[in-house]
């Protein structure tokens, strides 16, 4: 039985001029005048600032009609009998005794194609059992494709696996053998096996390099299905991808695999669409909060990304059960986007300081001295943040308030710090601003409100591993710092901004923009490495463990082609259309 479920074509989008963001020299005259030209501003800054660039941003592609218009057509009585048919018989699948490279390939799939969610209890269960099995090594001695997917598998879900299950297929040397570039499928594992490595293990670094290297040299593929693959990989590891993105492209790659299972297939179509469905209903409710909030009215110089926002909420959450969580991040990023254009764009020095004390008080009446937009801003903040800890005061008798407003004030205290640079034209050491600046870049905001969102049970041992920030918290922070600065440092450089971590290294080392990029990108992969080892020793439940990698998954994601907050560029506007707006079509298999 086949369900036909076709695209949906909304009746109008409101897609303003794509105009660039517009970029004005500092000037003698007051910012908030440069802005009240090209954006009619209605609240303005009270004071004099001749250094601080004028940002002018375009305005939002997605209009508040729009988004209410989103209705999924896939989501009656019809489709949700048929997913329930599907899902029971791929549980069956996965129950049934066969050998563990077969159950390792099935749950390979159902993670790729987006289903991991409905069987959860029994990819574990599966796993626990593969892991605990004494015969493992007679099935994958001398396979390295099978090596490396249960290395990789294995790892992702928190086991201790040790690099030295490689030590086979490497020669006399220490290196891998060259016979096993005859294996594209194996090394292509291998490739993807070696970004679950952690720090100090040699032989997965040199997995990467000479994965790599061959997987790059490949001329003529046999397979065009596999030439695809191996593209896409090493354009960006599969470890290293936000989740829902990926799904909706293995969607399409899985439909031209000659071991295609239709019954899997038709299931994450189905399930696509159903989940879609549920973000698009999220997103309705997010879209009205903002438009009754009615800062985008009064703060015209600040960016108005609600839906990419949204779609940064999904690449850290995208289950279904998770709505609450979606939500808050939502709104998290709405608020730091606001800020950070405060900060970088409109506020003057004295200005940043008063509301960064307003800020640290947390009190009403520290909003006397703020300017008008500084005080709505503040307001808006105040009582979001306020209504979010009595939610969990109210479920679980917890205040969470105190942990909230901290991240909060860290967060606005190193934007001060940046605002002060750049003021003062000062250019940090490399380490200096990124010891600052994997605060200002917002990851332990997302991080702290996506745990308590979750509802899950807090305790004194998680809450104080969450205020010391290890490496699960830190390292996405970082990669949100990281990623951003290779998406904007070019435009940043043009207009003499301080704030960009290749700036520092070009100037601390005088070396050239490539070379500063390039030492950036070693420092993600040296993260990733932290991240990887937190992952097989951590206090935290395993869903707020994959909370922390989606963050810096989705950063890597959004800062992949450009700024995709700051511009609404073809590939950000691409996501949207294929996450949240259009369903997948669903024929005869």
């Amino acid at each position: 039985m086949a369900l036909q479920c076709h695209a949906w074509n909304p009746p109008f989008v409101s897609m303003r001029p794509t105009r660039s963001v517009i970029l004005r020299a500092p000037c003698n005259v007051r910012s908030n005048r440069q802005i009240r030209c090209v954006a009619n501003a209605s609240i303005q800054s009270q004071a004099e600032d001749n250094n601080k660039p004028s940002v002018v941003y375009k305005p939002t592609i997605w209009d508040y009609n729009f988004v209410e218009s989103l209705r999924s057509g896939c989501v009656d009585e019809t489709f949700r009998s048929r997913a329930k048919e599907l899902t029971e018989d791929v549980r069956v699948m996965l129950n049934k005794e066969v050998e563990p490279l077969a159950q390792f390939k099935l749950i390979h799939v159902l993670q790729r194609l987006g289903l991991g969610h409905l069987f959860h209890k029994e990819i574990d269960r599966s796993l626990q059992a593969i892991y605990n099995d004494s015969n493992t090594d007679k099935w994958i001695k001398d396979d390295l494709y099978a090596t490396a997917l249960h290395f990789r598998l294995l790892r992702q879900h928190g086991y201790l696996l040790s690099q030295d299950v490689f030590s086979g297929f490497l020669d006399e040397k220490g290196k891998f053998q060259e016979s096993l570039c005859d294996d594209t499928m194996g090394m292509l594992s291998l490739y993807e096996a070696s970004y679950l490595g952690a720090e100090g293990e040699s032989i997965l670094n040199e997995a990467r390099d000479f994965t790599k290297r061959h997987l790059e040299d490949i001329k003529d593929y046999r397979d065009s299905n596999l030439e695809t693959q191996v593209k896409h990989s090493l354009e960006v590891p599969l470890h290293w991808r936000m989740l829902r993105a990926e799904t909706r492209w293995f969607i399409d790659a899985y439909q031209g695999q000659e071991d295609l299972n239709p019954i899997i297939l038709e299931l994450a179509k189905l399930d696509f669409n159903m989940v879609q469905a549920v973000h698009q209903r999220d997103l309705g409710f997010a879209s009205r909060w903002w438009k009754n909030l009615g800062l985008t009215t009064k703060l015209n110089f600040a960016r108005d990304r609600l839906v990419e926002s949204f779609l940064f909420s999904i690449g850290v959450t995208y289950e279904p059960q998770y709505e609450r969580c979606r939500n808050w991040l939502t709104k998290v990023m709405n608020f730091v986007l606001i800020i950070d254009d405060i900060y970088d764009v409109h506020g003057s020095l004295e200005e940043l300081e008063l509301f960064t004390y307003a800020v640290e008080r947390w009190e009403m009446v520290a909003m006397k001295e703020l300017p008008d937009y500084m005080k709505i801003s503040f307001l808006a903040l105040f009582n979001t943040t306020n209504e979010m800890a009595y939610d969990i005061l109210k479920e679980q008798g917890r205040d969470i308030l105190p942990y909230l407003k901290k991240t909060w004030a860290d967060f606005i205290k190193a934007m001060l710090v940046e605002a002060k640079w750049y003021q003062t034209r000062k250019t940090p050491s490399t380490e200096e601003y990124l010891k600052n600046g994997w605060v200002s870049s917002s990851g332990t905001i997302f991080l702290f409100h996506a745990f308590f969102a979750t509802g899950q049970e807090i305790n004194e041992e998680v809450l104080e591993c969450l205020g010391s920030n290890p490496d699960l918290i830190f390292g996405p922070a970082m990669i949100c710092r990281l990623s951003n600065d290779l998406a904007t440092s070019s435009a940043e450089l043009e207009r003499g901004d301080v704030s960009s971590s290749i700036h520092c290294y070009m100037y601390e080392h005088k070396v050239s923009e490539q070379v500063a990029r390039q030492y950036i990108r070693d420092r993600i992969m040296e993260i990733w490495k932290l991240m990887n080892k937190s992952i097989t020793n951590s206090p935290f439940s395993s869903q707020f463990v994959q909370f922390c990698l989606n963050l810096a998954r989705t950063s890597l994601c959004v800062y992949q082609y450009g700024d995709g907050l700051g511009a609404e560029n073809s590939k950000s506007k691409n996501h949207v259309l294929s996450l949240i707006v259009k369903p997948i079509t669903i024929g005869a298999l």
